[in-house]
């Protein structure tokens, strides 16, 4: 029965409008060609890099800031896109990177849509006092910068732990920072939308015949609002990459030994007069490539899904 109706389910998905107009839009084709090919490169890093660039056995200093061998005679036919300054093979730092960059944007858009989705459920349901304190926390948060949250909160946790225990904790740390300065736009959109659901007949229907408050809001309420939300998290995702690149970049993020693609743009930023800009240049290339992708995709799917453009 259960294979029957995820057979029924399938086959109106590939009925409904939402495919059909996916098939027949090229920039949303390529747009998720491109992040679906990021991703398996990605997190196909350790099979396909050519080498581990956390394994010190195959790192030569020797081999420190080799260009690209199609550039200049001077560079190494293992080092496709050159090294960097502590010879570590360019491709395989791209590789690496892009797998932390996007487990940290998944983890903090999921960690935010969970905070956000909570709050702006219990602020819509309950409204009164609760929906005020939760708003008026929404608002001051608006009205910093999300980076300069994200920074506060990385600031004050790296203060919180000990020394020794940064770099282990980095990228938890840095998940977590992201995660708290993203969870408004979440909250704020459910909760418009509970507010409009929580006036209609089947809520007050669950009223009636006495179901608690919190089975009507989490079994009936929340699966009719969570449409929005698929098309936040794939724009927040682009955001969150952003953030995290910002943050490595500035040298509050990841730290160098476990690169992500800010730290290794950040790398090649120190080295760009001197010349040696492939440090920088493809690192660059691959987080612009993926966070556009990601942001032409998460725009496509919010037209699509928006009734006022259908």
């Amino acid at each position: 029965m259960a294979s029957t109706n995820s057979n029924s389910k399938l086959r109106q998905f590939f009925a409904g409008d939402l495919w059909y107009s996916f098939i027949h839009s090229p920039v949303a084709l390529i747009s998720f060609i491109i992040t679906a090919l990021c991703l398996l490169l990605a997190f196909s890093a350790q099979l396909i890099a050519p080498f581990d660039i956390f394994d010190l056995a195959v790192i030569d200093l020797m081999d420190a800031d080799l260009p690209p061998p199609w550039t200049s005679d001077e560079g190494d036919s293992r080092f496709i896109l050159g090294t960097d300054d502590q010879g570590r093979d360019i491709w395989s730092g791209i590789l690496y990177g892009a797998q932390i960059s996007i487990f940290v944007g998944f983890s903090s858009v999921i960690i935010s849509a969970i905070i956000g989705i909570a709050l702006g459920l219990l602020a819509g349901y309950k409204g009164g006092r609760i929906d005020s304190f939760i708003m008026r926390v929404a608002d001051i948060q608006l009205s910093f910068p999300a980076i300069l949250i994200a920074l506060l909160i990385d600031g004050v946790m790296r203060g919180l732990l000990p020394r020794e225990l940064h770099d282990e904790l980095a990228i938890y740390v840095l998940i977590f920072a992201i995660s708290i300065s993203g969870w408004v736009q979440y909250a704020r959109t459910i909760r418009g939308s509970v507010m409009v659901e929580k006036h209609k007949e089947y809520v007050q229907a669950g009223q009636v015949i006495g179901l608690p408050q919190h089975i009507i809001a989490l079994r009936h309420i929340l699966p009719n609002v969570l449409s929005p939300i698929f098309v936040i998290g794939t724009i927040h995702l682009a955001s969150a990459i952003i953030t995290e690149a910002t943050l490595s970049f500035l040298g509050v993020g990841m730290s160098p030994t476990t690169p992500s693609l800010g730290t290794l743009i950040r790398i090649g930023n120190e080295y760009l007069l001197s010349g040696e800009w492939w440090i920088t240049l493809f690192p660059g290339a691959a987080l612009v490539i993926l966070v556009l992708s990601v942001n032409i995709f998460g725009d496509w799917l919010r037209d699509a899904l928006n009734p006022k453009l259908q």
